[in-house]
């Protein structure tokens, strides 16, 4: 990939009408009519940037140009390390320690940014230029008030009085969508929910209308629901005050939806620039191609490998010779290796690409074997590998005041299931909703409050410690975050060797030979034995993790959210790794996610948990196809495809999910969906539904718990009973 790159033009976009009401608030600027699509606010020349860290020195950005339109939304899109925050951070004259621009030029609407004083850049940052931070929760300050932390911009920037900046700050609040927010001006970060929070720092960035926004993945660490919410709200503010963004995202179904041009990167530079439609399909750049290849949708076929990118993407501290894509690209020639490509331009569409492709990838679908025996939907507790019956789980969370009564989280309420021998099944819900307690739950990881957790016929609930670490090797858990999970100061064949020592099985050269063997099944060369965690890439540690989880060949795998932090073409490497081991070894797996199409592509049978509860089980092509309860299709309309203006799913008479999950410390009467549920009555406040069956066609064991269902039920069962 040449350290090249084109320059974005611009693209319409609707926005507000001339003399709208906002420009009458105090402090705010006059002119917030919409102006002609050529007024350029942002032009951007073969940017450069390193950072030096000691002796290394890393040029995460080079050679970018782009330009951006005021009422455009720009989006920047790439692997992580491809310096898609890098490039906004330093237009924001925010580069971390070390890093400074060494080419190129920053025109904000022909002021140059780039020498420019502190005080001056200061002068701007924030009133002419704002960003919205990836995570909320850091770049909000814990010990002061939302409120305060609003008006803050409005005093330094236009002048505003204390009173006068509250009050604007209150106003800006209402505009995001925080309820009540007079009430909200005065709670701290660690009060409000995600969603929010995001919302504060989005209203922190608006406060004094700045020409340009730069959203460094606004919604990364968001749920489904929330994100599209957080998304429209930033693409009807941007028409509104009819200012220019550029978004920052590595999911592509966000680009599609909400960006007017993309700009692909990779190896610190623009690979491909473009129309968001043309990009998609007419993808000219290999690396593009393979990115969107890459991508798992609600609509892949399961019995088909997911495509996936090889290698890694190059050393961005070594001098990069020819194409940075060449050793990954199944295109490339000696050329790609030896010679930077040129900037082709075709119209308003550039790419940098020796070889360039001729639109979307057509690949030959590789079908996965099935060696495995086929899995059977359990009907009868006597075929479960594992079952949980009417589980609960509550978690102290102090008294209300000073004198009030003591309150509980109520995590996990009644949930029953069975998972059966060489079956995977997931559980997919918002952040919250119970799913990793549970998951926890059934590896013994925790205790129920009430309920039983049955392993091969024998409840691992009542076992006594002894006969639980006996039981433990054959339960086993792949957690989140693996930088987490895996000792730092402990390198990885030691990592692998140690469950082995802690069950007494082999002598120390066989626990290394059990070490390698295990890095083989999962992909990765013996000479990682010797290599600490922070030496390994993000899907190499995940892997890892992989193979610790396996290392006493388990018959239960747990995964929670498995391939949530890694890249696109990273996370399919891992998910049909996980496909694989789980039909080699007939493990019984259950995976958590709130990723929709990850749960699709590895779960035979899936789960829907709602604040605590399961709402709706059964095939996960059944409830994918045919969902019978609001929450589910709401979920389900909520997921961005990777196609531009691709329409919602089929969703009868249900939009996607809107609002914020309500406390765990107080779910609502009755159904716990009703104050988010379109078609909620007096019912479903009154009476909590039971799990009923949902009338398959196929006779497919398919449950769900609503008075309302999608899909035409039978008479509720209760779900102790029956919540498989």
């Amino acid at each position: 990939m040449a350290q090249h790159s084109a320059a974005v033009s611009t693209g319409t976009s609707p926005g507000s009408s001339p003399g709208g009401d906002v420009g009458d608030r105090p402090g705010v600027r006059a002119a917030n009519s919409k102006p002609a699509a050529s007024e350029r606010v942002l032009t951007v020349r073969d940017l450069g940037v390193e950072i030096r860290r000691g002796d290394r020195v890393v040029r995460p950005v080079s050679g970018v140009s782009l330009d951006l339109h005021r009422g455009e939304t720009l989006g920047i899109v790439g692997e992580t390390g491809s310096g898609k925050s890098m490039t906004g951070l330093a237009i924001m004259g925010m580069l971390p320690a070390g890093g400074r621009v060494t080419s190129g030029s920053i025109d904000l609407s022909g002021t140059e940014l780039v020498g420019l004083p502190g005080p001056q850049y200061r002068a701007i940052r924030g009133n002419d230029i704002a960003m919205v931070f990836q995570d909320s929760l850091t770049a909000l300050n814990p010990t002061r008030r939302i409120g305060d932390q609003v008006a803050e911009p409005a005093r330094l920037h236009l002048g505003l009085s204390r009173r006068a900046a509250r009050r604007r700050a209150e106003e800006m609040l209402a505009l995001v969508g925080i309820p009540r927010p007079a009430e909200r001006m005065d709670d701290h970060p660690h009060q409000l929910s995600g969603g929010m929070r995001q919302r504060v720092m989005i209203a922190m960035a608006l406060v004094c209308e700045p020409r340009v926004v730069i959203a460094d993945e606004p919604t990364t660490a968001l749920d489904v629901t929330i994100q599209a919410e957080i998304l429209d709200l930033l693409d009807d503010l941007r028409a509104r005050l009819g200012m220019a963004m550029i978004l920052v995202t590595h999911d592509m179904g966000v680009i599609a939806r909400h960006a007017d041009r993309v700009g692909v990167m990779y190896a610190g530079g623009l690979a491909e620039t473009g129309p968001t439609a043309a990009l998609f399909d007419r993808t000219r750049h290999r690396y593009t191609q393979a990115l969107l290849a890459s991508i798992p949708s609600l609509t892949h076929d399961r019995g088909e490998e997911l495509f996936s990118i090889g290698g890694a993407p190059p050393d961005l501290s070594a001098e990069q010779v020819g194409c940075g894509f060449a050793a990954r690209c199944a295109a490339a020639s000696a050329q790609c290796r030896t010679q930077r490509p040129p900037v082709v331009t075709e119209g308003d569409h550039a790419f940098a690409c020796w070889h360039p492709a001729a639109g979307p990838l057509e690949r030959v679908p590789v079908r996965i074997a099935e060696s495995a025996p086929a899995v059977t939907t359990p009907t009868g507790t006597e075929t479960a590998r594992l079952r949980a019956v009417d589980l609960h789980r509550e978690y102290p969370a102090g008294h209300r005041g000073w004198l009030g009564p003591r309150r509980t989280v109520r995590a996990v309420s009644g949930v029953s299931l069975e998972v059966a021998a060489g079956e995977t099944y997931g559980l997919v819900g918002e952040s919250g909703c119970g799913k990793s307690s549970l998951g926890r739950m059934l590896v013994a990881l925790d205790q129920p409050t009430s309920g039983e957790v049955v392993f091969e016929g024998r409840s691992v609930t009542t076992m006594r410690p002894r006969e639980l670490g006996a039981h433990r090797a054959r339960l086993q858990m792949m957690f989140q975050d693996s930088s987490a999970a895996l000792d730092p100061r402990m390198r990885i064949g030691a990592a692998l060797r140690e469950p082995l020592a802690i069950q007494g099985i082999g002598t120390r050269a066989e626990r290394t030979a059990r070490a390698r063997e295990l890095l083989h099944d999962v992909g990765l060369p013996a000479a990682v034995l010797e290599r600490f965690p922070h030496e390994l890439s993000g899907g190499q540690r995940q892997r890892v993790a992989l193979a610790r989880a396996l290392a006493l060949d388990p018959t239960v795998l747990v995964a929670d959210e498995p391939v949530s932090a890694l890249d696109v073409s990273i996370r399919s490497q891992v998910l049909n790794l996980m496909r694989r081991i789980q039909r080699d070894r007939g493990l019984s797996s259950v995976v958590v996610s709130h990723d929709l199409a990850v749960v699709r592509y590895l779960a035979d049978r899936v789960g829907v948990m709602y604040l605590g509860k399961i709402v709706e089980t059964g095939p996960t092509e059944r409830v994918y196809a045919a969902s019978a309860h609001p929450y589910t299709a709401g979920l389900l309309a909520a997921v961005p495809e990777a196609v531009p203006s691709a329409p919602e799913l089929p969703v009868p008479t249900v939009d996607r999910v809107r609002g914020e999950l309500p406390s765990p410390l107080d779910p609502p009467s009755g159904c716990r969906f009703r104050t988010r549920c379109p078609l909620a009555t007096e019912l479903c406040a009154q009476v909590e539904p039971a799990l009923a069956d949902v009338l398959a066609p196929d006779g497919a064991r398919h449950q769900v718990a609503c008075h309302f269902p999608l899909q035409p039920s039978t008479p509720a069962v209760a779900q102790k009973d029956g919540g498989s």
